[in-house]
């Protein structure tokens, strides 16, 4: 962890967020009325999952980045009777093993191969015989506006080759809104979000030896409409020195560690960012209020 912190601690990488405890505060967060995403994305699928299959064809892999407890996907499997297999792919193994056994129980005449891993990193995919149709890549929930634009590009480029040539990509990306709808998904009032940052600051201290005080931090969301991004950060409120496995490291009183950030993007902008990235859009299914977006992209 700390070779990518670089010399500061101000920006963390968002996937250290994920590791057990992380995962399941998510799948909280999930369940917020105020965080529209999960609830608005689910609809999508349940309107669209017959195009959205159609779309995957038979004898698909369907792999799934970041899967969780899998809960949006079971939509789909509910209503998938030729998929070749199902492919979670989560950081936390722990919570992915547990999510892969209830599966398996819901579901089986279902080959379910779970891989623990993280998605930014190589990785092998289970090899299926007879082998599958083709590859579809699940990246659901708006996880693609955790990397920042440039990133997310190179990002869809590095799926779709793991797709393969024939295969597609099945991502889901949030769309421009206004301030006070997205500031209020991110800092909800039932402080589960806050919880969710100042657990990377439990984690820094359990596995780095860093000396933390959670009580020195507040936890801030905000909508940089510039960027069009919401940015997540704790604010230092007091001028800090600390320690994170032998290195020392002073924050200024309202200096911030950013945990975590997630971009916003029109339907158009986001058709660009595929493009570029070699990809062809397919399809593209909204809710009646444009609020998100469930995008499948081809890989010729």
């Amino acid at each position: 962890m700390l070779a990518s912190l670089g010399t500061s601690p101000r920006s963390i990488p968002s996937k250290y967020l994920y590791d057990e405890r992380g995962s399941e505060l998510f799948e909280q967060i999930c369940e917020l009325d105020g965080y529209y995403l999960t609830r608005t994305e689910a609809a999508i699928l349940l309107d669209n999952a017959a195009e959205i299959l159609a779309c995957a064809g038979p004898r698909c892999m369907l792999v799934e980045y970041g899967s969780g407890s899998s809960a949006k996907t079971r939509i789909l499997l509910d209503r998938a009777d030729d998929l070749a297999a199902y492919v979670p792919v989560d950081i936390s193994r722990e919570f992915l093993v547990r999510s892969a056994r209830a599966l398996r129980v819901r579901y089986p005449r279902l080959d379910v191969h779970p891989v623990p891993a993280d998605y930014t990193a190589d990785h092998e995919l289970p090899v299926l015989d007879p082998p599958e149709d083709r590859r579809v890549v699940w990246f659901s929930g708006s996880t693609i506006g955790n990397l920042a634009p440039a990133e997310a590009q190179r990002f869809l480029e590095r799926l779709g080759r793991i797709a393969k040539p024939g295969g597609g990509l099945l991502i889901g990306v949030d769309l421009h809104k206004d301030t006070a709808t997205l500031e209020a998904a991110y800092d909800e009032a039932e402080g589960l979000s806050a919880e969710f940052a100042l657990n990377l600051l439990d984690r820094l201290n359990d596995e780095l030896g860093a000396d933390f005080e959670r009580a020195h931090f507040a936890y801030r969301a905000r909508y940089d409409e510039r960027e069009k991004c919401i940015v997540m950060e704790l604010v230092s409120q007091r001028a800090l020195r600390f320690r994170i496995a032998g290195h020392e490291f002073e924050l200024e009183e309202g200096e911030t560690i950013r945990t975590e950030y997630s971009y916003k993007y029109s339907l158009g902008g986001f058709a660009e960012r595929a493009e570029a990235a070699g990809l062809r859009v397919e399809r593209v299914w909204t809710d009646a209020s444009d609020l998100f977006s469930v995008h499948y992209l081809v890989v010729d």
